[in-house]
This record gives C-alpha cells, sequence and structure tokens, in this order.
C-alpha cells in the first residue's frame, strides 16, 4: 500500500514530528507510527482529516490505495465463513452417519433426534448460504478464493457466474448420490454387525 508513505511523506514536507501530526487528527503518536509502517490503517474519519491536514484531496493521499482496497476482503467475514463451513459439515456428517443406526435401534422413536439434528444442520446451511449470497459467491472457484480472502478477477467472476446454474444441479445430484451411499454403507454395515 502507498499510504502508509504518503502520510510520512506528507508529514516530513510539513515538518511535523509524529506526536504533532497526532494531534491534529486526534490520535495517538503510536497510532501514527503504526499509519507509517503499514501496521495498521487509518479509518475514513481519519483519513479525512488527514487529507485537510495535508491540504490535499482524499484521492491523492490515499494514491494507489483505492483499488486495494476495494479487492481487500474483510477479515473477519473469511474467518466467520469458514467456521460457519467447518460447523456446517461437521453437523452434515454427523447427520448422514446417524440416519440408519437411529432409525434400526429407535425405530420409530428416532424421528425426534433425527428431525431435531436435521434443522440443526439446515440452520447452519442457512447461515453458509446467507454469507454466500451476501458475499456473491457461489462457484467452487468462488468459494475457495473467499475461503482464502481473495477475489476473482472480472473475467473469471464472469465465467463463474455462467456456470452457477450448472454447478447448482450437479450440487443436488451429488448431494443426493452421496447420502444414498452413504446410507447404503452404513446400512449394510450395520447389518453385518448386528447379525
Amino acid at each position: 500500500m502507498e499510504l502508509q508513505t504518503q502520510i510520512k511523506k506528507y508529514r516530513t514536507d510539513m515538518k511535523l514530528s509524529q506526536e504533532e501530526l497526532a494531534e491534529k487528527v486526534y490520535v495517538s503518536r503510536q497510532t501514527i507510527s503504526n499509519w507509517e509502517t503499514g501496521k495498521s490503517y487509518p479509518d475514513i474519519h481519519s483519513l479525512l482529516l488527514l487529507s485537510s491536514v495535508f491540504s490535499i484531496s482524499l484521492d491523492e493521499l490515499v494514491k494507489g490505495d483505492i483499488q486495494t482496497m476495494k479487492e481487500m476482503i474483510n477479515e473477519h467475514d473469511v474467518q466467520l465463513f469458514n467456521k460457519l463451513s467447518i460447523i456446517y459439515t461437521i453437523h452434515f456428517i454427523a447427520l448422514i452417519v446417524s440416519v440408519v443406526p437411529l432409525f434400526m435401534w429407535l425405530e420409530q422413536k428416532a424421528w425426534l433426534p433425527f428431525g431435531l439434528l436435521f434443522f440443526i444442520t439446515m440452520y447452519w446451511a442457512w447461515k453458509v448460504e446467507k454469507m454466500k449470497k451476501n458475499n456473491n459467491i457461489q462457484t467452487y472457484k468462488e468459494i475457495v478464493a473467499f475461503s482464502e480472502g481473495k477475489k476473482l478477477d472480472e473475467i473469471s467472476t464472469l465465467v463463474e457466474k455462467g456456470k452457477r446454474p450448472y454447478q447448482f444441479v450437479l450440487k443436488i445430484v451429488l448431494s443426493i448420490a452421496i447420502t444414498l451411499i452413504v446410507c447404503i454403507l452404513i446400512g449394510l454395515l450395520m447389518q453385518i454387525f448386528l447379525n
């Protein structure tokens, strides 16, 4: 990012110490030091104050940083997405693996624990889908890029948007197939071990 060098350049051009600049923008000297070393980034209010103190436009101050800022993905969103995905995956696996044993052991009474587990799993699925919708990610490539804190370029994004309908159908078919295979295997294993 260019901003750290911009702040230092304009501060030294005005012959201001870090402490003096800190007083003018209502932050600590350590905060100015962190901005100049790239350890942190000023919020919008501080950026406006800095541009006013330096008597330059905001565009001039953040020269080169605007595009970088647009491409950055909120680190918190990425961590939350990854956490929700793990929770959903664990619940989904538990749902699939528990279906046959529950119904073999509890018979008709299995609907209650299975239903509860199903609704909990669907809650986590809904949370993951909501995050995907909010961040406009649907295809495998978009999800992988997002989980790594990146975004696809414009052409790749358009290509992936074209794949979305096909991947949606493929996801449904694969989910059904995997669920059936796992249930059949668990059923066979249960019959082998219980007989």
